[in-house]
């Protein structure tokens, strides 16, 4: 009897451990996210399930062109990319981006563009104008999606406070035919 109570308590604790690490890795490291509507088409489709690092912008500091998932102002989890860094100046002109007056190249966004024959991919705009401010504050990022004829971000809701960051988002594990790494 006292042997199964010694097996019985082992699994018991056993499993604890498991449910804990798992847990933990969840709530502090990685955690998955489902992409809910079109606003990142064509890198990402509706429904796909990716991996968050959450770790990633706790010992480094986000790049431009980075997928990341916040906090939006409607109580639900974005996935847009950076495009403005604090301190830049951004705009769009020609559906050209210019960070601080120099012409940035958009690869990811290269066989949307030749898709699209009645007007350009990303209207042009000035950052000023949509947000009051000419370049990013400190400890906020300017973010868009990749379909930005149809995208709520940035120019709609403002800035993202580095707060309101979960983490960085690069790894499609579902759907199978889909498992991989997106830029």
């Amino acid at each position: 009897m006292t042997r199964q109570k010694s097996e019985a308590w082992e699994w018991i604790k056993a499993l604890a451990i498991a449910v804990i690490l798992a847990a933990g890795i969840r709530y502090f490291l990685f955690a998955p996210i489902v992409v809910d509507g079109l606003s990142m088409m064509p890198t990402l489709e509706h429904q796909n399930r990716m991996i968050v690092n959450k770790l990633s912008y706790n010992i480094g500091e986000p790049n431009r062109f980075d997928i990341i998932v916040f906090h939006a102002p409607e109580q639900k989890d974005y996935i847009k990319r950076v495009i403005g860094l604090p301190g830049e100046h951004v705009e769009y002109k020609n559906d050209t981006l210019y960070i601080n007056g120099e012409p940035v190249e958009e690869p990811y966004l290269v066989g949307a563009k030749g898709e699209i024959i009645d007007a350009p991919l990303t209207f042009d705009f000035e950052l000023q104008e949509l947000t009051g401010q000419k370049t990013v504050p400190e400890g906020h990022l300017f973010v868009m999606g990749d379909n930005r004829r149809y995208s709520k971000d940035s120019r709609s809701i403002g800035f993202v406070s580095m707060e309101e960051v979960i983490g960085k988002t690069n790894i499609i594990y579902w759907p199978a035919s889909e498992i991989g790494f997106v830029e």
